[in-house]
């Protein structure tokens, strides 16, 4: 399976990203994909000579789906589930009856 197939939405992205677009499709701010990038944590392409930084689409759903998937939280009930794309939404609150 094609790294742009296992996440439906990540398809409509063009196979080359801007910042701000990878950003968009990590569900990240840019500055923190940016401090990701001087880290050398996240793989990234750079015009020579130049500060324009440039993401392959797969190349980024490769990296994020070989990421350690150990739930790191301090609670231990989730309140929060996840979506296809692997955010996370909050759970819709039961609904108020009134005696």
């Amino acid at each position: 399976m094609e790294p742009a197939e296992a996440l439906p939405l990540a398809s409509a992205f063009p196979p080359v990203l801007t910042a701000a677009m990878a950003a968009e499709l990590l569900q990240v701010n840019v500055e923190y994909l940016r401090r990701m990038v001087r880290e050398g944590r996240i793989p990234c392409h750079r015009f020579p000579g130049g500060r324009e930084m440039r993401f392959l689409r797969d190349e980024l759903l490769t990296w994020l789906a070989a990421l350690p998937g150990d739930d790191q939280s301090t609670s231990s009930v989730r309140t929060q589930v996840s979506d296809p794309v692997g955010t996370y939404a909050t759970r819709p609150s039961p609904p108020v009856t009134r005696s």
